[in-house]
């Protein structure tokens, strides 16, 4: 699939909390605890509206069973970046494919590609914000394509967006790149700057949108080093240093408001997804030769971004379903592409040893972010 033509600065590839009307699935729990009566879909709706705790189903709290039916597509998907296929780019296992999440006290029901079209018939549902919910963009579309006949399909590109069309059902499944939300521009002297409280310029093409996903904390938690900014802008104001997590949650607040003054959630349903954790420790080879999940944690350990969000959220008018993925998403070091992000030889290998790039962000396909969709199935 062609690469498409990004944004400014577009490197590419690289709850139970009542939040308004959502007393919900999702919860924020510190992100590294450990922690799975089946409900299916028209339940977890119900849940969602109901404050009965004993209706409810928090997805986030729960831990991984293997599960040999899965996965529900293969790397041969044509829609997959070359960067997320790691069986194609070598890599020898493929348990990380065959991982089900758990939730304590329900089950997210199994992914159905003709019931989600169903739903989504005459609908566009936009993923919006990095690379990894590029990669999850990915993951959805594989998940639907396999029951749409060729020539019913087709991708579409349109500046920093791109769109999956269902042409028999009408839908469209878009991803649109804003990994800060709030618009980074070029300024005097060739300068980056962060405009912490102008978003129109990617807002607009939000509107008309029926389903709404987001995610944003990756890039605000850059190290100087590979920030992708020079300076922050606040009105008139050119302000050289900030704390990332103040810069971070006056950038959510003015995407709060946007969603406040210019959605109606009549028309429109809007979720967040929280943040999915990097493993980079050790120059990023932590998640090297992980062969299977985590089983929990030896301590807590709360993600700052994860706690800017759920104040924000908690703070607007416009009902956000928080999809609270980070705890479930920490344990899977042995998701990522490592060194498998690319067909590299096996010779090569020996030779290049820990000289090889080791991504251990983004997530092979199949893979965790299959989970994540069938989290959003459920919810939509």
């Amino acid at each position: 699939m062609a690469t498409p033509k990004c944004h400014l600065l577009c490197p590419f590839f690289l709850c139970c909390i009542s939040l308004s009307l959502f007393h919900c699935t999702l919860s924020l729990l510190d992100p590294e605890d450990e922690v799975g009566m089946l409900v299916q879909a028209d339940d977890v709706s119900m849940a969602q509206s109901n404050t009965d705790s004993r209706k409810r189903c928090d997805f986030s709290v729960g831990k991984w069973v293997y599960d040999d039916s899965y996965p529900l597509y293969d790397s041969n998907c044509p829609y997959l970046s070359t960067a997320v296929t790691c069986q194609k780019n070598g890599r020898p296992d493929s348990d990380y494919e065959k991982w089900k999440w758990k939730p304590n006290g329900c089950s997210i029901p199994r992914f159905d590609a003709l019931r989600f079209l169903g739903r989504m018939r005459g609908k566009r549902i936009m993923l919006v914000g990095d690379s990894i919910m590029r990669n999850q963009w990915e993951s959805l579309v594989c998940l639907v394509q396999g029951v749409i006949p060729t020539g019913r399909k087709r991708v579409t590109y349109n500046g920093p967006a791109m769109a999956f069309h269902a042409m028999d059902y009408e839908t469209s499944i878009e991803f649109f790149w804003a990994p800060l939300l709030v618009e980074l521009k070029k300024g005097p002297e060739n300068k980056r700057i962060l405009h912490l409280d102008l978003i129109e310029e990617n807002a607009r093409y939000w509107r008309g949108v029926d389903i709404l996903v987001f995610d944003s904390a990756h890039w605000w938690t850059h190290s100087d080093k590979t920030s992708s900014w020079d300076y922050y802008m606040e009105g008139n104001n050119l302000i050289r240093n900030m704390n990332p997590m103040v810069a971070y949650q006056k950038g959510l607040s003015t995407w709060a408001r946007w969603m406040d003054l210019n959605l109606d959630p009549r028309q429109t349903q809007v979720i967040f997804r929280s943040m999915s954790p990097r493993h980079n420790r050790e120059n990023g080879w932590k998640c090297y030769n992980q062969k299977q999940p985590l089983p929990s944690f030896s301590h807590q350990h709360v993600y700052e971004p994860l706690v800017v969000l759920q104040g924000v959220l908690k703070r607007m008018r416009f009902p956000v379903y928080l999809q609270d993925i980070t705890t479930m998403t920490a344990l899977r070091r042995d998701g990522h592409p490592s060194v498998y992000r690319k067909v590299v030889s096996q010779d090569e290998r020996q030779k290049q040893g820990k000289g090889l790039s080791s991504d251990c962000s983004h997530w092979c396909l199949p893979g965790v972010p299959d989970i994540w969709n069938e989290m959003l199935s459920a919810l939509v």
